[in-house]
């Protein structure tokens, strides 16, 4: 039985929208982890996996952190940010290809599966950072950046920088559906270029110039000088508060003037 409202009932606009955002929500959540926590779970904790992956495997190898004393710390400022990016920008992409035909409820449109799978990436991606942050912890590692201002900006920024890259993803699958596969190839190697592994500000600054017009990279470089203000990170906020915007922006129209026309 579907959780979207079938009836009018007297309700304000307000109630009325945010009761089909809860049923989006709900209903996202239903299909996509099941009705068990546990399969959200595993959701949440796969970033955690990922990230601990890393560290292992730099253990294991018995190699130095690039930046400070700890592998884990570093690992995590700056896998955390980047896998925050790319698990928005690509569910926000997918929601709409899924629950297209849920359009056709006269309460649901388009920016509604948008705004209601931005809301589940954030308190996921909130929670993993909860669950990585009490790893760090219980391993002997103190999560707490020096700068925690910065840290937070920084981790809104690669939320603000998924929504954007997301909403193009939506216009750009509405051209063209296997773009899904070739983002999936495009977001390996923006991972592999956005230091996650590695230092950028170390490599020669011909290759670090063209590394930083990559706005994922900004973001970890970003997180890092929270915690390493030492280190002497330099980070274009501007350019990466006003990357994600921008394509939201262009995202937005295109989706509402050209993509809804042609599927509609």
């Amino acid at each position: 039985m579907s959780v979207l409202p079938t009836a009018q009932t007297q309700k304000s606009p307000a109630e009325s929208y945010l009761h089909v955002l809860y049923a989006l929500i709900l209903r996202d959540v239903r299909t996509r982890f099941g009705a068990s926590l546990w399969g959200y779970g595993v959701i949440v904790l796969w970033p955690c996996v990922h990230v601990f992956m890393l560290i292992g495997i730099y253990t294991f190898q018995k190699l130095a952190a690039p930046l400070g004393d700890s592998r884990p710390l570093f690992f995590a400022t700056g896998a955390v940010p980047v896998l925050v990016f790319q698990y928005i920008s690509r569910e926000v992409m997918k929601s709409v290809m899924i629950n297209r035909p849920l359009t056709y409820y006269p309460q649901v449109k388009i920016f509604d599966l948008l705004f209601s799978r931005i809301l589940v990436e954030i308190v996921t991606g909130f929670l993993a950072l909860l669950v990585v942050s009490s790893i760090l912890v219980a391993i002997g590692t103190n999560p707490i950046p020096a700068d925690p201002i910065t840290a937070v900006c920084g981790y809104v920024a690669a939320i603000i920088l998924g929504i954007g890259i997301g909403t193009i993803n939506v216009a750009i699958v509405g051209f063209f559906p296997g773009w899904m596969i070739g983002y999936a190839l495009f977001s390996i190697l923006m991972y592999i270029s956005s230091g996650v592994m590695f230092l950028p500000s170390y490599l020669p600054e011909q290759i670090y110039y063209w590394m930083k017009f990559n706005p994922a990279l900004q973001c970890a470089e970003w997180v890092r000088s929270a915690y390493y203000p030492y280190a002497g990170i330099h980070v274009d906020h501007l350019y990466v508060i006003m990357f994600g915007l921008t394509s939201a922006a262009i995202g937005l129209f295109l989706v509402k003037h050209v993509v809804s026309k042609m599927q509609g």
